[in-house]
C-alpha cells in the first residue's frame, strides 16, 4: 500500500522538481569542432570520467555558445565545459599533460598547476540556474 501512495502521489512532485541549468560559455575562439559540458556533483569524482551525472555537446561558434542541460534535480554542482576544436571528443593534452583545447569551469579558472577543486566551482541548483563560464 505505501509502495501504491509513493508512485501516486510523490512520484510526480519528484518529476516537477527537475531543474535545467543553462550554460552560457563565452570567448569561444573559433566555429571548429564543439563544445562539451559536463556536470558533477561530488569532489570524489570531479574531473572524472566516471563523475560525470549529466553532459551535454554544442556546435562551437564563435563568441558565445549557450547549452541547456535539462532534468536536473536540486542539489550541489559544478561544470567543466571544453572546446573539442578538432572534434574527436577527447580533451587533448601535450607530453606534459597540459591541455592543448580550452577548458573552462562554473565559478573558477584553470590555475598555473592544475585544475580547479570542485569546492571552488561548485553552485546551488534550487530551480532553473544560468551559468557563465569564460575561455
Amino acid at each position: 500500500m505505501k509502495t501504491v501512495f509513493y508512485t501516486i502521489f510523490l512520484l510526480p512532485f519528484f518529476m516537477l522538481s527537475q531543474n535545467t541549468i543553462s550554460v552560457h560559455v563565452h570567448n569561444v575562439p573559433s566555429t571548429e569542432g564543439n563544445i562539451n559540458v559536463a556536470v558533477y556533483d561530488s569532489g570524489e569524482t570531479f574531473l572524472t570520467f566516471e563523475g560525470v551525472v549529466k553532459t551535454g555537446t554544442t556546435a562551437a561558434k564563435e563568441g558565445m555558445v549557450m547549452l541547456n542541460i535539462e532534468n536536473v534535480p536540486p542539489g550541489e554542482y559544478a561544470v567543466a565545459v571544453f572546446h573539442d576544436q578538432n572534434g574527436n571528443d577527447i580533451l587533448d593534452k601535450n607530453w606534459l599533460g597540459i591541455p592543448k583545447e580550452k577548458v573552462a569551469f562554473s565559478k573558477s579558472k584553470m590555475k598555473t598547476f592544475g585544475p580547479p577543486k570542485y569546492k571552488e566551482c561548485c553552485f546551488r541548483v534550487t530551480r532553473d540556474t544560468e551559468v557563465n563560464v569564460i575561455f
